[in-house]
This record gives structure tokens, C-alpha cells and sequence, in this order.
């Protein structure tokens, strides 16, 4: 009988891999890290009030401002321009857009409005100026009450070529006067011309001055018949260079005093010389400045 083979199976034990140590190298780095945030904090502990705010000036610098060596002091502490609650200013470079049209306040309308209807009152009630209502007109405007008094061919507002005020203009003006009286609010004017040019030329008296002594002629009328003077901000001529809306050249309704009862933020403006940037120097006096003009008649 022959005997069977004995089998023995032995299981092989498969080796374990080596890590190679990948963990030394992550915890060394973490190790590193710590150790320069507790160098980092001990330094700013011991730093004096003129490092520290040193090295926040140099965070708060933008990344392209740095880069092109800018202005550290004057930049923006946002990498976005703008915010906070003033959409024209933009915070850290105190840049002040130019602001776009203003609208009245509905309590500023509110009082111009009912000057508007005064002066309206004023000229009704009197039968010589209800004769003039076609050469007046009073528009609210984004600066304000606008009061137009305008020339036509048979009944001019001065006489031909000067700025001797008709009879009729200047008891429209002292009528007005006290009107004007009733609101704080400051007032300018200006004169008009058409574009006929003024005989002998620019170089001599030309509409820039005739323009501008139109103005200041009806500044004396309003002035005499009771207008604050103080309420006056701004007198001046502009020639033929802003045209009455609708009219032509040569029209005879470009031939007009404009007066501005001024909303109270633009009077401000024009007061601050803000609206552009631009400051008066200290100590200089801010007078109205008469332009030159353009017109014969």
C-alpha cells in the first residue's frame, strides 16, 4: 500500500511598504509656519505706535498701486473704488466726481413754487406790467426759480445798443424786488445778447460788455426797489453765447436778463467753488465777475 504525499500550504506574509517619511517633511513645515506667526506677533508687541502704523499703511496699500511706486497716503484703503453711503466721493482718495444734475428738494420746490405764483400775483394786479406777460417767463430750473425777462422788436427792455433800462423794465424790476425779499434764498444775474455784432468790433465795446452792463444796470433797478444786496451772489454778461431755447441767432428774445432765485446746495456750491475742486485762495475776496457781451441792440 503506498503512502499519500503530505501537503503543507504556508501562507506568504506580504511585506509592508516603507512610508518614506511624508509626514516629517508636512509637519516640519507647520512647525516652521507657527514658529514665524509667534515671531511675527512678538515683533508687532514690541513695534511702537510710528511702526505699526507704518505697516498698516504698507497692507492697505493697493497690490498695482505698490507696483507702479505710487502715492501711499493718498491711496484708496479698497482694491474696489467707491463705497460708502456718498456714490460722488470715493473713500481713502477723496476724489470728488463732478455731480450730475441737482433736483430740487421737494421742500425747496415747494417754496419756489409759491414764489413763482407771487411774482405771477405781482404782475397781475398791476394792468401796465399784465401788458408785458408775453416777455416773461418763470420756469423752475435744477438751480432754481429762472425769471426771464425778454426783448422784442416793439418793445425793447433797454434802449437800442445801451443799457439804459425802458420805464416799463425798471417798474418790473422794483416790482419784483420786494418779492425776491421773501426767501433766504441768494440770487444771481445775467445779461444777454442776440448775435448782431456791436459796432466796432471786439476789440472796442462789443456784446460781452453791453451784455454785462445790462446785468448790473437791472442789479441797481432790483436794488432800488428794495432788494437785499446781500442776497445778491453773482452778476454777470454772457453775450450771445447761451441762446433763449427755441431762438435763432438774431432773434430779438436772446435780448434778456435772467435772474436765478438759486437753490439753497447750488448757491452753497458756487459760494465753495466745490463743484470741480476748486478752492479760493485764503483771505481772497469772492466777487461776482461781469463777463463781456456781444450784441448792438
Amino acid at each position: 500500500m503506498s503512502e499519500q504525499p503530505i501537503i503543507i500550504r504556508r501562507k506568504k506574509k506580504a511585506a509592508k511598504g516603507h512610508h518614506g517619511g511624508a509626514w516629517k517633511i508636512a509637519f516640519a513645515d507647520f512647525m516652521t509656519a507657527l514658529m514665524a506667526l509667534f515671531l511675527v506677533l512678538w515683533v508687532l508687541s514690541n513695534a511702537g505706535k510710528g511702526d505699526k502704523e507704518a505697516i498698516a499703511q504698507y497692507f492697505s496699500t493697493p497690490l498695482l498701486v505698490a507696483l507702479a511706486h505710487g502715492d501711499k497716503s493718498s491711496a484708496s484703503t479698497s482694491a474696489i473704488p467707491g463705497g460708502g453711503t456718498d456714490p460722488n466721493v470715493s473713500q481713502g482718495e477723496r476724489v470728488r466726481k463732478p455731480p450730475r444734475s441737482s433736483r430740487l428738494s421737494s421742500e425747496e420746490r415747494r417754496h419756489l413754487q409759491a414764489l413763482k405764483q407771487r411774482l405771477e400775483d405781482a404782475v397781475e394786479r398791476d394792468p401796465k406790467l399784465r401788458e408785458l406777460k408775453q416777455q416773461i417767463a418763470i420756469e423752475l430750473s435744477p438751480e432754481g426759480l429762472r425769471v426771464q425777462l425778454l426783448d422784442t422788436d416793439k418793445r425793447p427792455m433797454f434802449e437800442l445798443g445801451s443799457a439804459k433800462v425802458a420805464p416799463y423794465m425798471s417798474q418790473l424790476l422794483r416790482t419784483f424786488a420786494p418779492v425776491l425779499n421773501e426767501l433766504r434764498n441768494r440770487i444771481q444775474i445775467s445779461g444777454h445778447t442776440d448775435s448782431h455784432p456791436y459796432a466796432g468790433g471786439e476789440a472796442t465795446y462789443s456784446n460781452w460788455e453791453l451784455s454785462a452792463d445790462r446785468a448790473k444796470a437791472s442789479r441797481q433797478e432790483l436794488v432800488a426797489g428794495g432788494l437785499d444786496p446781500d442776497k445778491l451772489l453773482r452778476v454777470s454778461g454772457m453775450s450771445d453765447r447761451i441762446r433763449l431755447r427755441g431762438a435763432g441767432p438774431y432773434d430779438a428774445a436772446n435780448r434778456r436778463i435772467e435772474i436765478i432765485v438759486l437753490d439753497s446746495q447750488v448757491a452753497q456750491r458756487i459760494l465753495d467753488q466745490d463743484e470741480y475742486g476748486i478752492q479760493a485762495p485764503p483771505g481772497s475776496d469772492h466777487e461776482p465777475v461781469s463777463a463781456p457781451a456781444q450784441t448792438p441792440q
